[in-house]
């Protein structure tokens, strides 16, 4: 008797959030091909995308589909492959409390400039329940530190 290996599909979608006819937010969804197996992986609400509208871009083009894909019209959820989607939620959950522009954009930009493995490295340290936060902490430092805090060489 033999048995064949279930293939979970593993990945991330995107949806959209939309505010108004002109604005909208993005909620990026992980998911492994089992019923009711969703998690929110990342959420941008609609007055803070902008910066993130890079990072969403070039998710979008490395999952094959035109960037111009999305908008505040569309109803349906994207599906990006499993890097994208690794980078992008690793990108927003690391930038999106940030307030100062300077260095929001330098961890965007750490971020897109990661390894397929350094992200799933980093991806898998942020989104641990027990130290997730001081992962994130720690990304930060690395990817964008201003000297303020308090670690030096």
């Amino acid at each position: 008797m033999s048995s064949k290996p279930v293939s979970a599909v593993r990945g991330f979608r995107l949806a959209i959030e939309p505010a108004d006819s002109d604005t909208y937010g993005i909620r990026l969804e992980e998911f492994n091909g089992a019923p009711n197996s969703v998690a929110i992986a990342a959420r941008v609400p609609p007055e803070r995308l902008a910066p993130f509208l890079p990072s969403v871009r070039s998710a979008l083009r490395e999952s094959g589909h035109q960037q111009t894909i999305v908008g505040p019209s569309r109803r349906a959820p994207v599906v990006i492959t499993e890097p994208a989607g690794v980078r992008l939620a690793l990108a927003i959950n690391a930038a999106a409390p940030l307030n100062r522009p300077s260095r929001r954009q330098a961890v965007l930009e750490g971020v897109a400039s990661m390894s397929d493995e350094e992200a799933y490295y980093w991806y898998a340290k942020t989104t641990r329940s027990e130290s997730g936060n001081r992962a994130i902490r720690a990304l930060r430092i690395l990817l964008a530190d201003d000297g303020r805090s308090g670690i030096t060489a």
